[in-house]
């Protein structure tokens, strides 16, 4: 499948406020509409009804019709009402937003309808907004240097990577992921594992530097630490000549995300696959990283993955959706019926991982309960550009939103606002 980008002219002199609000509506979004987003987006907005989205400044309502999309005022004939401040609008309008982002931080309710629609509108609405393609994982046709298929499970050992240096970095132009074998001895993993050993005994619940989440006894987990860089031989990661030399595959010119020194959080990363988790974020859903937030700021970002045990489906398995860093596809539960396969490897311990921070993946479940279960090394690269839009420390940050650390699965959210809304009248969003 061709993906098919609609060229789309960045928004000039918008802010948060009302008059941009309605300038967006009444001219920037009808233009982009009639260059082919409308057309671009209907397919896949079809099938979930109309949507409004309510502002201090006032409603529009966005109604896939006639292979496109037309704007109407107001929010009376809406299946779907989302209502946002006007800050969160002006996110959402220049792709520094997100739906799941909104959600967790509570600064989108959704008074009318099922919220759920609302994850369910967002690869639409950002062909709509920004003309991003919707990526259909069953048509994708994804080649070769030579136009032969190509394999989404295929590796590179790291013995031949000098050989084969131009097939990879095609591969990951292509795919958007890939997968280095062999590039960390057996000692530096143990060290690695020593490391993670020591941040989960540091760990606390609620110490903003850690995920956690419950088992099915509703026994506290930990699934992650942010804070890995505090360890002088995780931190040495970061300018690893080999971890270089994976990123620079890319065509970007990537730096470290996070390039504050050892003490800072997110610079490096480790996460505990565990089996039985009934809450948090341990497994994750099909998403991109810059599901938060932040994509028009960060991307294209990558994320380098060490594994240090077993990497296989059994362990907790890293699953990609290839190729679909070049478009949009909707968040899903990686067990749910309708979740795509994707592709997955059976890593080993030193085995490393580099994928776009667009590409669609999910972290799932163990299929065994006995271990040892999948842990792994995070350390994320992206351009040289400003922060968060917002001015705060992290998008992910979005996920820390209990005192107790307890990271909730988007499903949870979804709930709660639907909870909220049967006990307690949503007004618009002030």
């Amino acid at each position: 499948m061709a993906l098919t980008p609609v060229e789309v002219a960045p928004p000039e002199g918008l802010g948060p406020d009302a008059t941009s609000f309605h300038r967006f509506h009444r001219e920037v979004l009808p233009a982009r509409i009639e260059a082919g987003t409308g057309a671009l987006a209907h397919d896949a907005l079809a099938r979930h009804g109309t949507l409004a989205l309510r502002t201090p400044a006032g409603s529009y309502t966005y109604a896939p019709m006639a292979g496109t999309v037309t704007v109407v005022e107001g929010e009376d004939e809406a299946d779907t009402v989302v209502a946002v401040d006007l800050d969160s609008w002006l996110g959402l309008a220049t792709d520094l937003d997100t739906a799941p982002g909104l959600m967790y931080t509570d600064r989108a309710t959704v008074p009318v309808g099922d919220p759920g629609r609302f994850m369910a509108w967002e690869p639409g609405l950002r062909a709509l907004l920004h003309g991003r393609p919707i990526f259909d994982p069953a048509t994708v046709d994804l080649r070769d240097l030579d136009g032969s298929p190509l394999d989404p499970t295929h590796t590179f050992p790291a013995s031949e990577m000098e050989a084969e240096a131009e097939a990879a970095a095609h591969f990951l132009r292509t795919a958007g992921h890939l997968c280095v074998t062999g590039v960390f001895g057996a000692d530096e993993v143990d060290g690695m594992l020593a490391d993670a050993a020591v941040l989960a005994d540091e760990a606390r619940p609620g110490d903003r530097t850690s995920w956690w989440g419950r088992d099915g006894d509703g026994s506290e987990v930990l699934t992650r630490v942010l804070r890995a860089a505090s360890r002088p031989r995780l931190d040495a990661l970061v300018d690893d000549p080999r971890v270089r030399a994976i990123v620079g595959l890319a065509d970007e010119d990537l730096a470290p995300s996070v390039d504050d020194g050892p003490e800072s959080v997110d610079r490096v990363t480790v996460l505990w696959k565990r089996p039985g988790m009934a809450t948090g974020l341990g497994d994750l859903p099909w998403h991109r990283d810059c599901g938060m937030g932040g994509h028009a700021n960060r991307c294209p970002s990558t994320v380098l993955t060490i594994c240090l045990t077993d990497g296989s489906a059994a362990a907790g398995q890293l699953r990609f959706l290839s190729g679909s860093h070049r478009g949009s596809f909707p968040f899903v539960d990686g067990t749910a019926d309708a979740a795509p396969d994707g592709a997955g490897l059976d890593l080993g311990p030193g085995d490393v991982t580099l994928h776009y921070s667009d590409v669609m993946h999910a972290s799932l479940p163990p299929t065994s309960a006995v271990g040892p279960h999948r842990i792994s090394v995070l350390v994320g690269f992206a351009p040289a550009r400003g922060g968060h839009h917002r001015g705060e420390r992290h998008y992910n940050d979005a996920l820390l939103v209990n005192e107790d650390g307890q990271v909730d699965h988007l499903g949870q959210r979804l709930e709660a606002e639907r909870q909220d809304r049967a006990t307690g009248p949503n007004g618009p969003a002030d």
